[in-house]
């Protein structure tokens, strides 16, 4: 039985995944914190129907120690790395965390599974954020890196750390430069989950307004467990490489409202407010991937399409609001 062990498992990728892996018949461990132990119900929501079949190590990225003992014991045969401090517009307030922890953890559990396990396979979640004030559209996996915030910064650093473990100590470990996804178990902070969530409590008659910031700033969406899935293809492969991971098509963040109040049987213009407070320091304006790579190399393409996902999330909030009334 293969062993898979997933950092931030308990975020929307590491939950998908989890379950890709069990459906496969992966041993699954998952590395965590020790305050997630302690509140199981409110920081591991997501995972909660595959707690009986999963391992959780605790521990922090932050610490190499922690992750070192986790790696020894485990000895995996492929390690996801998708912890990170990932909400761009934290990045802005808190740099100082941000770097430290995405860049020095990813340094920290590289460098111990090429001291412990270097026969295993590494995946590191790259983003699309790494491109930021593009030069070309769409993006490739030769475009050039030009991050527009701390978070973009940390992960071209993770993405470079990943790549020289992989040239100069001939380790197999990938980068997935993956695009916006979302799911129903995407955080409320970030902008997708915070449009749905709000549909659903003004639908219901829980809130009046939505405040946002720049609604012609446009992303190329896809859906969070088609990106596991390309993950997991990725470490499948006869040889290490890097991947861009899109749904290659983009849209504003105006047309992402104006399709989840659709659902809801609402007008976006009667209840969206902008606000100069959600603007970010440095915008990144479009994004735009090629997967091509992606579905020649992985045999990888995506199958939800942009209303579908938009409908699964409202109609997921909707249910859950409608519950809490």
């Amino acid at each position: 039985m293969k062993k898979a062990f997933i950092t931030g498992i308990t975020g929307q990728d590491g939950s998908y995944l989890a379950e890709l892996l069990l459906e496969k018949g992966y041993k699954v461990y998952g590395f965590v914190r020790r305050v997630a132990l302690e509140d199981e119900q409110h920081r591991m929501s997501r995972i909660l129907h595959v707690l009986d079949d999963i391992e959780l190590i605790p521990g922090s990225m932050e610490s190499y120690p922690s992750i070192y003992k986790a790696v020894s014991s485990i000895r995996p045969d492929e390690i996801y790395h998708l912890a990170a401090q990932s909400f761009v517009s934290y990045s802005f307030q808190d740099e100082f965390s941000t770097l430290q922890s995405n860049i020095s953890g990813t340094h920290y559990l590289l460098s111990a599974v090429n001291d412990i396990v270097p026969d295993s396979r590494f995946y590191f979640a790259a983003t699309s954020e790494m491109f930021g004030k593009v030069r070309e559209v769409p993006q490739n996996e030769d475009s050039h890196f030009h991050p527009r915030s701390v978070y973009g910064i940390s992960k071209v650093a993770g993405f470079d750390l990943t790549r020289n473990y992989r040239e100069a100590y001939d380790i197999f470990a990938c980068s997935g430069i993956l695009y916006n996804h979302e799911s129903p178990r995407r955080g409320y902070e970030f902008v997708t989950r915070k449009i749905t969530s709000h549909v659903a409590m003004i639908k219901l008659g829980i809130k009046e307004k939505l405040e946002l910031g720049n609604l012609d700033a446009k992303r190329d969406w896809g859906h969070a467990k088609d990106y596991v899935d390309a993950m997991w293809r990725m470490l499948q492969q006869e040889q290490p490489d890097d991947y861009v991971i899109c749904s290659g098509e983009t849209h504003s963040v105006r047309e992402f409202c104006e399709k989840a109040f659709n659902v809801a049987g609402l007008d976006y213009r009667d209840y969206v407010i902008t606000s100069e407070k959600f603007f970010r320091p440095a915008e990144v304006d479009i994004l735009l991937g090629d997967h091509s790579k992606a579905e020649e190399m992985l045999g990888w393409k995506p199958t939800v399409s942009f209303d579908e996902l938009i409908n699964e999330m409202v109609e997921n909030d909707l249910k859950y609001y409608n519950g809490k009334k």
